[in-house]
């Protein structure tokens, strides 16, 4: 089997398949890519057998079929420091022959028979969202899952499908990001089995491999693993297994004030007053006054800060008390020139940030001695 490939095409593709290969792992041939040439596709298939996607790869020129695992870090090693835009790999029983300009690599490689399958999406009953409008709500729900937690449902994110509305959910039981979105279901989708759990890792590398673009990404729910496909990318994931918490009941319906809060000011008046915090004092606390936000730390050994912000408030006074990272990994993923709404109840509910497209972000607050 011999192929001409378009060196960075082969490469970018690589890197995106490399994303589920495991560094460790008692199965070594789970390190390898598979590299498979049809009449149809040249692509490019990885798993750590929860997780797995098949890629394709353009601009390849070939005349061949077949298969070759490829040793997935050397691969990319090599790819990154040729500097010729064609690249050409041939393949034997046990060895890969990989050619750019001057340069010339053999490698050995194993049998590709006994690297796992990866599913391709071949379902007739799915869900349809735009691949920009999907990636932008994974980027907005994935850092708040706990991927360290024995309750193995808040290390995923919460898919929730009716025939016309996408929801987004995740929690570390410490704050919740909630995310909709309009979609469309095709053929004859099972509605009861839709609100699957998906690990964090796989929306990840979904979230990787989705254009930005409105291209449809289509979204096939089994019982116990999803398919999504968007473009020349196909990933399957195993579904979390647990109950996800009830993340409705957690949203307050109602708030005692509201605040508007320009995002770039906001973050980094957060920014500031994180510095002067320490694993054992780790809160900073948001007193909100007629016109002013002033957020004050204070930790032993470390120091204290008072940072003031001017903001359209008046309301009644209320301090309340935030681990800032929780405030500022919302921030960070949202647009720096728009503003968010801040409800508040009292220093001890559940405070609620809201985007104007429906974005929410519920933080728990601290006790004042944090």
């Amino acid at each position: 089997m011999k192929l001409d490939c378009h060196r960075p095409s082969l490469l970018a593709a690589l890197q995106v398949v490399s994303g589920v290969v495991p560094s460790r792992t008692p199965k070594e041939i789970l390190r390898n890519v598979k590299l498979q040439v049809s009449p149809t596709a040249t692509v490019l298939i990885g798993t750590d057998q929860e997780v797995g996607i098949r890629q394709e790869v353009s601009s390849v020129e070939t005349d061949s079929t077949g298969q070759v695992l490829l040793p997935a870090s050397r691969v990319i090693s090599i790819l990154r420091e040729l500097q010729d835009d064609r690249v050409t790999l041939e393949a034997t029983d046990r060895s890969l022959v990989l050619k750019g300009g001057q340069s010339q690599f053999k490698l050995s490689t194993e049998d590709p028979a006994e690297f796992p399958a990866v599913a391709a999406f071949e379902d007739e009953n799915y869900f349809s969202l735009p691949a920009n409008t999907f990636r932008e709500m994974i980027r907005r729900t994935v850092f708040a899952t706990d991927v360290e937690s024995t309750r193995y449902a808040l290390g995923g994110i919460l898919l929730e499908f009716t025939p016309e509305k996408a929801t987004l959910a995740a929690t570390d039981s410490r704050r919740l990001a909630v995310v909709y979105s309009a979609c469309v279901s095709v053929g004859d989708v099972n509605l009861d089995s839709a609100s699957p759990v998906i690990p964090s890792k796989a929306m990840q590398l979904i979230e990787r491999s989705l254009p930005d673009s409105d291209d449809p990404a289509f979204i096939a729910i089994h019982s116990n693993d999803v398919l999504v496909k968007c473009g020349g990318a196909t990933i399957y994931s195993r579904l979390v297994e647990g109950r996800f918490p009830r993340y409705a009941e957690v949203i307050p319906s109602e708030s005692k004030a509201s605040v508007e809060l320009v995002v770039s000011q906001f973050y980094a008046a957060v920014r500031q007053a994180q510095i002067v915090t320490s694993e054992e004092s780790r809160g900073v606390n948001f007193e909100f006054s007629t016109g002013k936000l002033t957020l004050a730390s204070q930790a032993a050994d470390v120091g204290e800060s008072n940072v003031e912000l001017p903001i359209p408030y008046e309301g009644e006074a209320i301090t309340i008390t935030f681990d800032p990272k929780y405030v500022a990994d919302f921030l960070r993923i949202i647009d720096a020139g728009s503003s968010v709404r801040l409800n508040l109840i009292d220093a001890e509910s559940p405070a609620v940030f809201s985007t104007e497209d429906g974005y929410r972000y519920v933080v728990m607050p601290l006790s004042r001695d944090q």
